[in-house]
């Protein structure tokens, strides 16, 4: 739009890095990694030669710093959908969306859902995949009475079934909101014999090995991988004796599963699989795949739906329908990216347009000092037919930065309640 660049910089504060291309652009690499900036020549920041009044922000049409302030979060909302258009094009894996058995008295239950049902439909959006499962049920059990739910058993047979969310513990759903359904994810039964290991983890250091079979979990015999699963979830920190066959010999091994925080409770954990048939896990598993145009509209789908869906959840966490828990600063970003990124590229690339979403939401915001204050003041002077009082905007900053700064302290402090619960 023929404004002047001074200077593009990754982070804030103290400059430790930079240099200037020929058209006297500053390209800086700053102290604070949380985003960046970008300043161009005004005449409120300062004196500006006469010559270059024309290339000053300020000086600039209403359109062309409306086109200027949008472009940022447009380009994270677009990056976010060329990201999925990139990946439906060549195929996401996934895991089917199967049921396995409802808990008792649970939601689920009460419904009529069965073992090995595979979920279709939720209020009747197309489910494709156990990750869309939960964000669906997520979406639609805020405030609402109930879920529809469309399912096909393994003869091809469809049933809808409705669950019931009166009187739902919705602290305890934005938490986990599958086990407040008593949903679970199918699992074929398997022998309890013992697979992939965790490096370095309680199982191993006991001086368990891959190949083990548990014949019981401190005595009680055991003929099913689930069983030993319940028999260490349900004892954190408290030793466990496992009975194994090795090659022919009996074996006996003492551990204490490690305590873990998972949906509000603490779970134990030792760092160790099932061995997994290949085929039968096959069956479990999908591709969400679509023709390269149908793609690039489905990633357009699946943008708008996730930034209206964060939008959504900002007005129920600002009403106290969400709790403001939800709030994730820099310290939980970087373990999910960490998480992802070790899952593999489609995990972390699909973390990325999330995390991109979000970004673009959120500086779409209505709140001075963000891109979404700055589109405020200018709609307010396309309305008026004159620009908003820098009075005004003088004060909008600071309000909007000290809202800024309270999200910013109540998202670290999330941060670092979770990485201490642990």
């Amino acid at each position: 739009c023929g404004v002047r660049v001074l200077r593009f910089s990754v982070g804030f504060g103290r400059i430790l890095a930079s240099r200037r291309d020929r058209s006297g652009t500053q390209w800086a690499l700053s102290a604070f990694p949380l985003g960046g900036y970008v300043k161009m020549l005004d005449e409120r920041e300062g004196e500006v030669p006469a010559e270059e009044l024309p290339r000053a922000f300020n000086r600039q049409g209403v359109w062309k710093r409306i086109a200027i302030v949008a472009a940022g979060p447009a380009a994270n909302l677009l990056l976010a959908v060329l990201l999925y258009w990139v990946l439906y094009a060549t195929g996401v894996p996934a895991l089917k969306p199967l049921l396995g058995e409802p808990l008792t008295g649970s939601p689920a239950a009460v419904a009529g859902l069965r073992s090995g049902e595979e979920v279709t439909r939720i209020n009747g959006i197309r489910v494709e995949s156990w990750q869309d499962l939960h964000l669906q049920l997520l979406k639609h059990g805020f405030g609402a009475d109930g879920i529809e739910l469309e399912t096909r058993d393994a003869a091809g047979n469809i049933a809808f079934r409705r669950l019931d969310l009166t009187g739902m513990d919705r602290a305890a759903f934005e938490k986990d909101p599958l086990g407040q359904l008593g949903l679970s994810r199918y699992s074929p039964p398997m022998a309890p014999v013992i697979g992939e290991l965790q490096p370095g983890g309680i199982a191993q250091r006991a001086g368990i090995a891959s190949g083990d079979v548990v014949t019981a979990v401190n005595g009680v015999a055991v003929t099913r991988w689930e069983e030993v699963v319940e028999a260490i979830r349900s004892h954190p920190g408290t030793p466990l004796t496992l009975e194994l066959q090795r090659e022919g010999a009996a074996i006996a091994v003492e551990l204490t599963p490690e305590r873990v925080n998972q949906g509000g409770r603490s779970i134990g954990r030792i760092g160790a699989g099932p061995r997994l048939d290949p085929e039968v896990f096959q069956a479990l598993q999908t591709e969400v795949r679509y023709p390269l145009f149908t793609a690039l509209w489905r990633g357009l789908q699946k943008t708008w739906e996730l930034a209206l869906f964060t939008l959504e959840m900002l007005g129920r966490m600002i009403i106290g329908q969400a709790s403001l828990q939800n709030l994730s600063g820099p310290i939980t970003i970087a373990d999910y990216a960490g998480q992802s990124a070790s899952a593999g590229i489609v995990p972390f690339v699909t973390f990325l347009a999330l995390i991109s979403i979000s970004l673009g939401v959120l500086n779409l915001l209505p709140v001075p000092i963000l891109d979404g204050g700055h589109l405020l003041y200018y709609c307010a002077e396309l309305a008026t037919g004159r620009p908003v009082s820098e009075r005004i905007q003088e004060i909008g900053q600071r309000v909007g930065i000290g809202l800024i700064a309270f999200l910013m302290f109540l998202a670290l402090y999330n941060d670092l309640f979770r990485l201490l619960s642990r």
